[in-house]
């Protein structure tokens, strides 16, 4: 009998090894298919576009403003990462000082927005607000994508913006519209974005309320979910599930970042929806479709790859939501919708 115990014991070590050789070899190769999508070559080029160069931080000398202070500003937010990107809050920059700046280097920003199906209803409001509020007097592109090209509204742009529609299909499922998006803006940067500098991509149910300018230029730029920004991990909707490649385990994660309000430079943003399109697509061949499909895998990639800058939830809010004390200005808002109403499905 104690012989056959010492078997079975030998047995099920034997077994318990194989077991962890086998999902060693499965992770390094998920691991190296990553690692081919994101190689950056040693000359710091991409396949498409060059790297943008940092900006230099030139302000011209007659300028007059308030002096800063290193020792009294916000204390109610925290406005630096442990990574050191710093959190972008009213109160942090001076606009003033800020466009000082960055518009001396005519630098030029393209934007992405995707208004499928029943949500063309929302680009006029989209597009008017945005010329009020988003970069104002800088260098910008719209890209619209949308299946209805006919719908796109007139829009009396200022100089220097212009707007370009991209034809893309119907779809019966807002979850593949979503999921398709990375796919689309990979492209986008690969074919035409070469003269531009820096990318937002931004969600088209949601209206411009107070500035979006250079302050949000960064090299990978993050913003913070309105809904979970206070929140720990154990409450953060990633992806639970180990068979995806969105997948967090429940010690990962920094934050939760909106999918609807991304950017920074062509590369990293190339780099970024270059690998989120890839591992989606893994996914489904293995018949996975992370929760919250492009937003999940975003996550999992943010999480690995650090955002160089972080946009408070001052630019992305909820219009139903209740406005924190920490959140002194609004800038960009998601409205009040019936789901029902415009997804094809729900």
């Amino acid at each position: 009998m104690e012989r056959l115990t010492r078997r079975a014991a030998a047995a099920s070590l034997l077994l318990t090894l194989l077991l962890g050789m086998l999902y060693y070899i499965t992770q390094s190769i998920r691991v190296e298919s990553l690692e081919e999508v994101t190689k950056i070559p040693a000359d710091g080029r991409s396949d498409t576009h060059s790297r943008v160069s940092d900006v230099r931080l030139t302000s011209p000398d007659h300028l007059q403003y308030k002096q800063p202070s290193v020792v009294h500003g916000r204390t109610d937010v925290v406005s630096v990462t442990p990574w050191l990107a710093p959190v972008v809050w009213e109160g942090t920059f001076n606009p003033v000082l800020i466009d000082s700046i960055y518009k001396p280097q005519n630098v030029s920003v393209a934007v992405t927005v995707f208004a499928v199906g029943k949500y063309i209803m929302f680009l006029k409001s989209f597009l008017e607000t945005m010329e009020q509020y988003f970069f104002v007097g800088f260098n910008v592109h719209v890209y619209v994508f949308t299946d209805q090209p006919k719908d796109v509204p007139e829009v009396r742009v200022a100089a220097g913006r212009q707007l370009t529609v991209r034809l893309v299909p119907s779809s019966k499922r807002w979850q593949e519209i979503s999921a398709r998006r990375m796919e689309l803006i990979q492209v986008l940067i690969e074919e035409t974005l070469h003269h531009h500098d820096y990318i937002f991509c931004l969600d088209v149910d949601a209206l411009f309320h107070g500035r979006w300018g250079a302050e949000s230029l960064g090299g990978l730029v993050a913003v913070l979910h309105p809904g979970y920004y206070k929140d720990g991990r154990s409450r953060l909707p990633f992806e639970r599930r180990p068979q995806s490649r969105a997948y967090m385990a429940p010690e990962d994660g920094d934050f939760y970042y909106c999918g609807g309000a991304f950017g920074g430079s062509l590369q990293e943003v190339h780099l970024l929806t270059k690998t989120c399109r890839y591992n989606f697509e893994a996914d489904a061949r293995e018949g996975i479709e992370a929760a919250w499909q492009e937003e999940s895998h975003l996550n999992r990639y943010m999480w690995i790859h650090k955002p160089s800058k972080v946009l408070s939830p001052e630019y992305l809010w909820q219009d139903f939501a209740r406005r924190n004390p920490e959140i002194r200005i609004i800038r960009f808002s998601g409205i009040v919708k019936n789901y029902a109403d415009i997804r094809p499905n729900v």
